[in-house]
């Protein structure tokens, strides 16, 4: 079973599409497309582990460093782009938006929402920094460098001058519920957005 975020972007992947899958983690996403939608299509990963796995389901991976940019790929290379979960892990991912829409018209991207209200109140209450499903690592040991919201992410969007063609939300490991869709930057743990240029 794919996890709430991955099942979405799943839907929103067209037939036969040409897919590159920036820190594709262990491929599930792409092996479901490949099976499901015949996408073709790459994914970039750093970690080892997740290499193994790749290559163990048939996805075509290559070994590569996110922060590195995308410069081994032409313009318009590919016909969507889709970063999942590794945004906020990026130093600067303002630039690597700029660089997903290089390779493709169109990208989706998911990052934990830090203005979720589990994290408010777990700061707020405790006055910790919040550890979660979707953050799950301590302050000290986080990969997380960039932590954004819903409403962060789209400015950054009206600043570049991009189109936000479709956001959802996941809350836990589902879908988001009326709350959720209605006010996602409080009650959206999964900020999940498919942008294009203009």
């Amino acid at each position: 079973m794919m996890r709430a975020d991955l099942q979405r972007i799943h839907n929103w992947v067209p037939e036969g599409a040409r897919v590159l899958d920036l820190g594709c983690g262990d491929g599930t996403l792409l092996a479901a497309l490949a099976e499901h939608k015949k996408v073709t299509g790459y994914g970039l990963e750093i970690d080892p582990d997740g290499i193994t796995a790749c290559l163990a389901k048939g996805v075509n991976v290559i070994e590569q460093n996110l922060d590195a940019g995308l410069s081994n790929f032409e313009d318009d290379a590919c016909d969507l782009v889709v970063m999942t979960q590794a945004l906020q892990a990026l130093r600067r991912p303002d630039r690597m938006l700029d660089e997903m829409l290089r390779v493709a018209g169109e990208c989706i991207i998911t990052f934990p929402n830090f203005a979720y209200w589990r994290h408010r109140a777990y700061l707020g209450l405790r006055g910790y920094m919040p550890v979660s499903k979707s953050l799950p690592h301590a302050w000290y040991d986080t990969p997380n460098i960039h932590l954004s919201t819903f409403n962060d992410f789209e400015q950054l969007c009206r600043d570049k001058g991009l189109m936000i063609v479709d956001r959802a939300v996941g809350v836990g490991s589902r879908g988001g519920n009326w709350a959720s869709r209605r006010w996602p930057n409080l009650f959206g743990e999964i900020a999940i957005f498919r942008v294009t240029r203009r």
